[in-house]
């Protein structure tokens, strides 16, 4: 069989706060240019007959309604922090017009945050309205989500295991500080990734853009996008001015096409 395409579609760029950030007058957070407004991150990956979401951001429903998105298959979870799960009741609209539960993916820590600030969702007594979900575990294995492989991978933001995703050629990483070498082994090879780059200052638990820089040069992969972007990180025209060849800040509604190796 031939190689088919994934369709990646940026859904939301920024950090936690968002950008503009809430009663911040800085000069990024007042600017008018489109590109420096910032949902939360999330990608969506689509195939000719599957479509995919990374995470439910607390912007899930406009990101959904902006992009008229209107079949999901499934949603992956990187991590359970609110600005990456915050988003979940809100698959209800697609369980209403398909009729089928949503097929949900976490691993186990993430799983459990999901039971827990969506508990009604999970109880054996069922309310009309509620969200209807289908658990899915991840584990270090490979899996299928319809026609697409899923391969996980695991980093670190700062204590916290956190899942990335290759998809074919696509690595999609977020909310990561470090990265085991073992790990970036799943890594090399990819023909583009998206990495968080949180500003330009060291930050505890995030990448900053100079360290983000260098893990792609690192693992010398020829096209990179920067997500999960703060307003502290400065305009995004001004920065991307400053960037190596191939390397780029993403920004909300970025669309390309990335090869999917046939399996």
């Amino acid at each position: 069989m031939a190689d088919s395409s994934l369709k990646i579609t940026f859904l939301g760029s920024g950090t936690s706060s968002g950008v503009p950030m809430i009663a911040c007058g800085c000069r990024v957070c007042t600017s008018p240019y489109s590109k420096d407004k910032r949902l939360r991150s999330s990608v969506m990956i689509e195939s000719a007959t599957t479509r995919i979401v990374v995470d439910t951001t607390p912007d899930f429903r406009y990101q959904m309604l902006r992009t008229e998105t209107k079949t999901l298959d499934a949603i992956i979870y990187t991590h359970p922090h609110k600005d990456h799960i915050a988003g979940l009741d809100d698959v209800r609209a697609y369980n209403f017009f398909s009729g089928n539960p949503m097929d949900i993916y976490a691993n186990y820590l993430t799983e459990e945050a999901l039971r827990r600030d969506f508990y009604y969702a999970f109880e054996d007594k069922r309310y009309p309205g509620i969200p209807e979900l289908n658990m899915h575990t991840i584990t270090d294995s490979d899996f299928m989500v319809g026609d697409i492989l899923v391969q996980p991978i695991s980093v670190w933001h700062l204590r916290m295991p956190v899942l990335g995703f290759r998809f074919g050629n696509f690595v999609y990483i977020t909310d990561a500080n470090r990265i085991d070498e073992n790990e970036k082994s799943k890594i090399r090879g990819a023909e583009v990734i998206v990495l968080n780059a949180l500003r330009k200052e060291k930050h505890i638990s995030h990448f900053n853009l100079e360290e983000a820089v260098a893990l792609v040069q690192e693992l010398e992969i020829p096209t990179a996008w920067f997500t999960h972007i703060s307003h502290q990180m400065g305009l995004h025209s001004e920065v991307n001015e400053t960037l190596p060849k191939g390397i780029a800040l993403a920004h909300d509604g970025l669309q390309f096409d990335v090869k999917n190796p046939s399996v």
